[in-house]
């Protein structure tokens, strides 16, 4: 299961510390992942820029 720590639309909320999915979703497409048989984010993308060149190593 993907963190959201590690995706690429989140960032850390400052005053609470924990990441905060800043995609811009509609009201139809957040009903439909909170209806999710799973939590496994859909658009969780990874934004580990250095995974290719730790690959590379």
């Amino acid at each position: 299961m993907a963190s959201c720590e590690t995706c690429q639309y989140a960032y850390i909320d400052e005053f609470t510390g924990e990441a905060v999915c800043d995609l811009d979703l509609d009201e139809d497409e957040v009903i439909r992942m909170s209806h999710r048989p799973t939590k496994e984010c859909p658009y969780y993308k990874d934004g580990d820029e250095y995974k290719a060149v730790r690959k590379q190593l």
